[in-house]
């Protein structure tokens, strides 16, 4: 059981490393091309400025959830 639980989170922390690549290279196209990057058909730029606004203008629990998100994403 512990094995399956051990496979399980390995896939989860790949599948994560994977997205944040892919979320890194979805800023840099938008950065370079603008946002009429033909495979990226969503404003990525855009949604992290909405969630950082939503994030700070809930004050503290805002702040909280960031630093919980800096933790998971430091522990690499």
């Amino acid at each position: 059981m512990l094995e399956k639980l051990q496979t399980a989170g390995e896939w989860i922390k790949g599948l994560t490393d994977v997205s944040i690549s892919l979320l890194a290279l979805a800023v840099i196209l938008q950065v370079l091309f603008g946002a009429a990057v033909p495979f990226f058909p969503v404003d990525v730029i855009g949604s992290i400025v909405d969630i950082t606004a939503q994030l700070g203008s809930e004050g503290l629990v805002g702040l909280v959830a960031i630093w919980v998100l800096m933790g998971i994403m430091g522990k690499k």
